[in-house]
């Protein structure tokens, strides 16, 4: 389990307002993001209608879709090229690991927020941000990283909830401001060939298996069967034999068996959320407090860990759609399989090279200060839903000139290409 959920008190950082560093970071980010995410090129479509918000003094929330550690990063270079800061809500743990780490991220815009409670002090900021309409805002609404570039995942309602808290106090201003919400979609493409790539991972998952290579496999033949056994594994440890069905029972069966048991003893055995995302962030909501608060036993303590990285697993085995290879897959399609497989089994990646990001931005969709509770969707997030989806269809169509080994002609970090 990756060290994303800490059991220690917790304290907002807000973000720092200067431009300082956020200029100085310009230059190593694409060097940071070669040598640490293997993001070598990069383009960008739509960015005039940013401009257009930026020039009407909107308050801007930049919504993108998660599907790399790198998107962050992706984002504010996207930013820096027309000399536009952002401000980027994250996830309290990233500000635990490491004191430069813990150090650089409020200069560079970022502030954090607990995601296992509510967190007054992050959503006053965010919403203050969009008021002041001095920066965007970035929030990815998915809340976790899904390594699914061809999947958007249910978005958190709390994305609108600051979008529109900020839109009624723009509202009664003098003269009256708007706030709107950019969806952007970014999608990443693998430049090289995509078996030399990873077979060396998949052999050694192989053999952790204790198989021998399965060198008489085809590729996408390999990742299923590792992926089967990985799941058949898991069952044999929580259902004692494997589970019978398709591959999507099988693995909705799983999740239901380590969070109702959780629900059952945590939420009163109320299924309060729809999605496995909400739903774990629920069960960590009520399980977290008393050990933050150190009011328990360390044999709870240890007990209750083992909940905490029960429901990781459960969120684990949601972001394996279990139809991803339902046509044939993609190189991207392939790499993130396998990148999961590592991640799960050691909480860490090799780095993969060379990626190309394609990052479009979407019309702005102005953000209403009322809310329509005669709907069960609100039709902003459906737009918002609809056009990530949309934009994401479409950026896959641009697959950079000479598709899958070509290394030539690439717009690279250094030297982005606009369009």
């Amino acid at each position: 389990m990756q060290n994303i959920v800490i059991d220690k008190p917790y304290h907002f950082v807000a973000p720092h307002n200067g431009n300082f560093w956020p200029i100085l970071m310009r230059a190593y980010m694409p060097s940071y993001l070669r040598n640490y995410h293997g993001v070598e090129s990069a383009e960008y479509f739509g960015v005039e209608k940013l401009k257009a918000s930026l020039n009407a003094g909107h308050g801007i929330m930049l919504a993108p879709n998660h599907c790399r550690p790198c998107d962050p990063m992706i984002v504010g270079t996207m930013a820096a090229t027309i000399s536009q800061p952002v401000y980027i809500m994250a996830s309290a743990h990233l500000f635990l690991q490491g004191g430069v780490q813990a150090w650089l991220l409020p200069r560079l815009g970022v502030f954090s927020v607990y995601r296992e409670g509510l967190d007054r002090d992050a959503l006053k900021c965010a919403v203050q941000i969009l008021v002041d309409a001095k920066r965007p805002l970035v929030i990815f609404p998915e809340g976790a990283i899904s390594r699914t570039n061809d999947r958007l995942n249910p978005l958190m309602d709390g994305t609108l909830f600051i979008a529109r808290n900020a839109a009624k106090q723009r509202k009664d201003m003098n003269p009256p401001g708007k706030v709107v919400i950019h969806p952007v979609a970014i999608r990443y493409f693998f430049r090289e060939n995509i078996e030399r790539a990873i077979i060396p991972a998949l052999e050694e998952i192989e053999k952790r298996l204790s198989w021998q290579p399965q060198r008489n496999k085809q590729l996408v033949d390999r990742i299923v069967k590792v992926g089967e056994a990985l799941l058949t594994l898991k069952e044999l440890e929580y259902a004692e034999q494997p589970q019978a069905g398709t591959l999507a029972q099988r693995i909705v069966a799983l999740i239901d068996q380590l969070l109702v048991p959780l629900e059952t003893e945590w939420l009163k055995g109320r299924k309060t959320e729809k999605n496995v995302t909400a739903r774990v962030k629920a069960l960590r909501t009520a399980i977290l407090p008393d050990m933050v608060a150190g009011d328990i036993t360390e044999e709870e303590r240890a007990r209750r860990w083992k909940q905490l990285a029960d429901i990781y697993l459960a969120q684990q085995l949601f972001f394996y759609p279990p139809d991803y290879f339902s046509t044939p897959p993609t190189p991207e399609q392939l790499l993130e399989t396998v990148e999961r497989f590592e991640e799960d089994l050691t909480d860490a990646i090799r780095v993969y090279r060379p990626i190309h990001a394609a990052i479009e931005i979407g019309d702005a969709i102005e953000v209403s200060p009322v809310r329509e509770r005669a709907v069960e969707t609100d039709p902003v997030m459906a737009r918002l839903r609809n056009d990530l989806e949309s934009m994401l269809a479409r950026l896959k169509e641009k697959r950079p000139r000479g598709g899958t080994g070509d290394s030539t002609k690439r717009p690279v970090l250094g030297n982005l290409r606009i369009e």
